[in-house]
């Protein structure tokens, strides 16, 4: 596969089934279950990415690209990383909102998602100081029911406990990572060494690019392009800074079933950045399309490929073909009747395959120097309890 390949290139939709599952993720539909997320990415051309999303063992297999906007010299053609985690956050709260309330036969008449979230960095790329962090989301759950509103209170503090998705911002994980140089395994001594199996090379999983799996019943623009942009100019994001770079993400997310389909608009608050809408299915009898959870891990493995394209560029390394396969788990334990359920998570293990003809600490530096400025690996290493705030039938709850 040739690393000229671009997502123009191809003619196919952003999203795609590939791989018809046998069933869904327990952890989207059940109340006990555990699943293990596999991405399998690799870099195209300039800062565009493609990953296929494994949805557990017995789930389906989703192809899912990403790019980013003019401000990192990107073409803009794709949703970028953290527009990928924002859409994730908001599937899957919602999923958690649905099941709570058919447990406790509440009727939902509407139910809608803002939310934000933060990130910033200090330091610089070309110092090898850059240091990324990630701020607690702001959740605004916007209800229209006849339940009372104490009921509506403790449903969404209930569906807020019960989302892995939430818990991965929660709860501090210590990832592990393996690095593959020009096809051999070496020993990761900055980080935390992964004791997993060798990961197969995806290069050498998929003979040729990943193709729409035949008379998928996928759901219409799984991913688009909306053309609302926010206003002003772009500009070059700095390679480094003596004070704080801010980011901002937000996304509005409504249904488009009942069930749970939900539709995220997601954007990055800066100049000229583009909206791009996220589709997901958290039906238990869906799959028509990814699962929140599915976004998530997605977003995951590109933004960390982001900063590592973006390191590669700036030190002008002689490194090319970068591809990694990483493993999420994710957990689901309790009822969702009675409060119980709780939404969990465990650490992420990085697979990283890299050619080139730097040396064996130059490339596990760029692993390292990468997650490091990755503002979702910040946001995976921190405690991060979400501010939440309730419109219930458009007043706001305390």
């Amino acid at each position: 596969m040739a690393a000229t390949e671009s997502i123009e290139s191809s003619g196919y939709p952003l999203a795609f089934r590939v791989r018809q599952g046998s069933a869904r993720p327990g952890v989207v539909a059940a109340e006990n279950a555990r699943d293990v997320y596999v991405v399998e990415a690799r870099q195209l051309a300039g800062h565009q990415k493609e990953a296929v999303v494994t949805e557990g063992e017995k789930g389906s297999g989703w192809r899912m690209v990403s790019d980013e906007g003019v401000h990192l010299k990107g073409t803009d053609l794709a949703p970028f990383p953290l527009g990928y985690f924002n859409a994730g956050l908001h599937a899957d709260l919602i999923n958690r909102l649905l099941r709570c309330a058919n447990a406790r036969s509440l009727k939902l008449s509407g139910l809608g998602i803002d939310l934000l979230n933060g990130y910033s960095m200090t330091g610089a790329f070309f110092r090898g100081d850059g240091k990324g962090y990630a701020e607690p989301a702001k959740i605004n759950v916007k209800i229209q029911s006849c339940a009372q509103p104490v009921e509506i209170v403790r449903l969404v503090s209930d569906a807020v406990n019960a989302s892995p998705a939430l818990a991965a911002m929660r709860v501090p994980l210590v990832n592990t990572f393996a690095i593959y140089v020009n096809g051999r395994r070496r020993g990761v001594t900055t980080m935390e060494n992964s004791t997993a199996p060798d990961a197969p090379d995806p290069f050498r999983t998929y003979q040729r690019p990943p193709q729409p799996l035949a008379g998928a019943n996928d759901l219409p623009d799984i991913i688009r392009k909306t053309g609302q942009k926010r206003e002003g100019t772009p500009a070059l994001a700095p390679a480094g800074t003596t004070t704080r770079i801010i980011r901002i993400v937000g996304g509005a997310s409504h249904l488009l079933d009942q069930q749970g389909i939900t539709e995220t608009d997601t954007y990055l608050d800066l100049p000229g950045a583009s909206y791009f809408a996220l589709k997901s299915d958290e039906r238990a009898a869906g799959d028509q399309a990814p699962s929140g959870l599915a976004l998530l891990s997605a977003g995951i493995a590109f933004c960390y490929m982001t900063q590592i394209s973006r390191y590669i560029e700036h030190m002008k390394f002689k490194i090319r073909a970068v591809r990694l396969v990483q493993h999420c788990p994710y957990t689901v334990t309790g009822s969702a009747a009675d409060g119980s359920w709780a939404g969990g998570v465990e650490p992420v293990d990085t697979h990283l395959f890299l050619n080139g003809e730097e040396s064996d600490e130059t490339h596990e530096r760029l692993m390292t120097i990468a997650a490091n400025t990755c503002y979702l690996h910040a946001t995976l290493c921190s405690a991060l309890e979400p501010v939440v705030s309730i419109e219930h039938n458009g007043k706001v709850l305390s």
